[in-house]
């Protein structure tokens, strides 16, 4: 009988060791990495619902790499990284979670579906009330989206991948995906991860930005009260017909999301409570939830350790901070074009990550002033922020496709 040699039965420990230096700390890293997303999203430091499957995914998958034929290693999880049609069936055979990449991450379905949830969610009628306030803000917080693109191409990145990692400021996870998809289909995985991950992170960041920018008398100005004509569904309905008609004439190739979201919104408006339950948390449930599993599972060391994802992770920073900033200034317009009576923390839920940005100013208004309701204004900017990302994404996208 052949020897056996215990780290032939723990190969996860015999990969480990048998890995380059560089690799074997950095599975460790992301094993702890993983931990720790965990844990933030546990305390809702970070979002949980994308935090804590991306986090167990990526702890697993560091974990999980064992030896294939000839002393390959891999792991039973997801290769990204397969284009071959015969090589694409047999992964769909072999890998568990290969179906959910290949039929549903990677040619954007899991976006539409979390759009089409989102949609569901929204109420057109924050924006309809408040259209100037609400672009306005929205057009400011596009400032990482805008400024990181020709940072990116002087730091040597093509103009499809800078185009990608400046979408990033948009803080709109399927924007990014879907465009990462179509423009850099190399770096489609670590922009992917990359965006999401800091995604999450500005629900624990950006309070910090505001706190540094804004001083605490502002923060607790108080919106003054206002006559806001009442909105029908029907007239919501409207709205998100002409305006998803509108967006698919004029950027058909970013059609697909400008439809995701806009069903979704007429899903709510038109009273079909089957359909909007379906969409609103079957559907953006469940996406949501495998969208963070394979996030975590796409972060195996061998695939993130590239010397270009720390480029990406910079840029990614650099995108969602301007963007935090460009929304401030806006606030600090309206400020200023109200005559001081305009909370300019409003302007920093022009930052698309729906509701989370209108929920962290909401937030930080009521420690400053536990009577001030904010939250309306923050919507219609929170909402406007989508459409300007889904614009921007059309626009980069059909320049540079």
């Amino acid at each position: 009988m052949q020897d056996i040699h215990l780290l032939d039965l723990f190969q996860g420990i015999a990969t480990l060791l048998a890995s380059d230096p560089k690799i074997a700390i950095g599975r460790i890293a992301l094993m702890l990495l993983g931990f720790l997303l965990i844990y933030l999203g546990k305390k809702e430091v970070l979002e949980p619902l994308l935090m804590i499957p991306m986090g167990l995914g990526m702890a697993s998958v560091n974990a999980g790499v064992m030896f294939f034929e000839n002393g390959r290693m891999g792991t039973l999880f997801v290769d990204p990284l397969v284009s071959e049609t015969n090589d694409v069936v047999n992964m769909l055979q072999i890998d568990w979670l290969q179906p959910i990449y290949t039929l549903m991450f990677s040619n954007g379905l899991i976006a539409c579906l979390v759009f089409m949830g989102i949609g569901v969610l929204l109420d057109v009628g924050f924006v309809m009330a408040r259209p100037f306030q609400s672009m306005i803000l929205a057009l400011f917080a596009e400032l990482g989206t805008v400024a990181v693109f020709p940072i990116a191409v002087a730091l040597g990145m093509s103009e499809r991948e800078a185009a990608s990692v400046a979408l990033i400021g948009g803080a709109d996870g399927p924007m990014v995906l879907f465009a990462s998809l179509i423009l850099a289909k190399d770096l489609f995985v670590p922009i992917t991860v990359v965006g999401y991950l800091y995604l999450g992170l500005t629900y624990g960041g950006y309070p910090y930005l505001i706190k540094l920018l804004i001083p605490e008398r502002l923060r607790a100005i108080p919106m003054p009260v206002e006559e806001v004509r009442k909105i029908t569904s029907g007239q919501k309905l409207v709205f998100a017909v002409v305006i998803c008609t509108l967006m698919c004439l004029l950027f058909p190739v970013a059609a697909p999301l400008f439809l995701s979201l806009f069903v979704g919104v007429a899903v709510r408006e038109g009273g079909l409570v089957n359909f909007s339950n379906l969409i609103g948390e079957t559907f953006l449930y469940g996406a949501t939830f495998f969208l963070g599993l394979t996030l975590g599972i796409l972060c195996e060391a061998s695939t993130i350790l590239n010397p270009v994802v720390l480029k990406l992770l910079l840029l990614g920073m650099l995108a969602l901070l301007l963007s935090g900033i460009g929304g401030i200034i806006g606030g600090y317009a309206l400020y200023f074009w109200y005559k001081g009576k305009y909370n300019p923390i409003i302007g920093i839920a022009g930052v698309s990550c729906v509701p989370t940005t209108a929920k962290v100013v909401q937030k930080i208004a009521t420690q400053a002033n536990p009577g001030v309701m904010i939250l309306p204004h923050a919507l219609g900017a929170n909402i406007s922020g989508v459409i300007t990302t889904a614009i921007l994404t059309g626009i980069y996208v059909a320049m540079l496709r």
